[in-house]
């Protein structure tokens, strides 16, 4: 696989239109890491990592508002063949603020907003709204 960040939004966004309650997909730190950023937007009711070592898997527990999904979209912004990098000066804002970037920086995976208030720039992974 080239782009494993691209295939768990796929899993996700696929999911979420099949009104799934759950995804399971194969663990990795930053695929663990966007998870969390996730949660804490309140895009996801939960995600664990289950097993040890290489049999590691992350089970996301999707949300839903009646018999529509929370996320209703998600859009993988910086790809292998295309990295998009932006300096703290330069975060983009996803619908005027009501959506979520979710960058890569030198202190980790974390939200457009919590970048834009430690001066931090770094790779724009994807948008979620």
């Amino acid at each position: 696989m080239t782009d494993p960040i691209s295939d768990m939004l796929t899993r996700i966004r696929n999911a979420a239109q099949a009104l799934l309650p759950e995804v399971e997909l194969s663990h990795s730190q930053i695929k663990e890491s966007i998870a969390h950023i996730l949660k804490r937007e309140g895009y996801l009711a939960d995600y664990n990592v289950e097993g040890k070592a290489i049999k590691k898997k992350l089970k996301l527990k999707l949300k839903y508002q009646g018999r529509k999904g929370i996320i209703a979209g998600l859009r993988r912004v910086s790809t292998p063949g295309l990295r998009r990098y932006v300096g703290a000066t330069e975060i983009p804002r996803v619908l005027g603020g009501m959506g979520t970037v979710v960058m890569s920086t030198p202190r980790g995976v974390m939200t457009g907003v919590e970048a834009r208030k430690q001066n931090l720039g770094g790779e724009v992974l994807c948008f979620v709204w």
